[in-house]
């Protein structure tokens, strides 16, 4: 499949058939993992667990075969360069038939860390059930994704601007769609980017009142996903070069690619 239309197909999946991923599958998935890179030259370690060894579960998921998760050192642009990693492999899961779905609160995280040895100078952010898709899906994956809206994205106007945060895009461009689209916690879409000549400079804007139990900021692993999806299609160089554009206090530069 072409990138534009495995981020377009691709969905959270949280109901699997209970079959076994196929060895051939899932030696295509560890050799996958050792390519990846990111922008921010940040080391991702991924870790393939056994739900029966470690007792892993998490109450929003059925049917999966393995859990996967991830290590990045406790350091700068760690958390976007945790998302960026971890969405490269989604994508490239889902490309072979295999579904996954982000998690991050709805499990055991210390179970979670001590199975993936996570040591003191790491953080170990989130994991992902995998599994072939089932046909059906269980009441409470519906109802999950009924809360969050899941197959709803917010319109292009309030996602992605032309020199300030006030004129929307008016171009029709096809990494657009494809950020659009990026997944995030609770489908907050926190991301916005201003087109600036050949600069294309993200931000994010933080969810009112939306609290975190982490160290970690989770919306900025949302905005390592949507960096993802844009240089996926898109291409470019990433950079930190704040241009000064004036916002509103909830929002913060991220960085810029052109």
């Amino acid at each position: 499949m072409k990138n534009q239309v495995i981020i377009k197909t691709r969905k959270s999946i949280r109901t699997f058939n209970n079959k076994k991923i196929s060895k051939e599958d899932k030696e295509k998935l560890v050799q996958y993992m050792q390519t990846i890179k990111n922008p921010y030259d940040i080391p991702i370690e991924f870790i393939i667990l056994d739900q029966d060894k470690y007792n892993l579960s998490s109450p929003v998921i059925e049917g999966e075969d393995f859990y996967i998760a991830a290590k990045v050192p406790k350091t700068e642009y760690c958390e976007e360069a945790y998302g960026y990693s971890f969405e490269k492999l989604i994508l490239y899961a889902w490309s072979l038939g295999i579904g996954t779905t982000w998690i991050g609160g709805t499990f055991n995280r210390e179970l979670f860390e001590k199975a993936a040895n996570t040591n003191d100078d790491e953080y170990m952010m989130i994991a992902t059930p995998v599994g072939y898709p089932s046909n059906t899906r269980t009441q409470v994956d519906k109802d999950l994704r009924n809360t969050i809206k899941g197959d709803t994205r917010l319109p292009v106007q309030e996602l992605f601007y032309e020199n300030n945060l006030q004129t929307p895009l008016e171009t029709k461009e096809e990494w657009m769609e494809a950020v659009r689209w990026a997944p995030s916690a609770a489908n907050r879409q926190p991301w916005r980017i201003i087109c600036n000549e050949n600069k294309y400079h993200f931000y994010l804007e933080h969810t009112k009142g939306y609290t975190s139990t982490v160290e970690w900021d989770v919306q900025k692993i949302d905005m390592g996903i949507a960096i993802c999806h844009f240089m996926t299609i898109h291409g470019g160089q990433l950079s930190h070069e704040n241009p000064g554009i004036q916002t509103s206090e909830n929002i913060e530069y991220i960085a810029t690619i052109k």
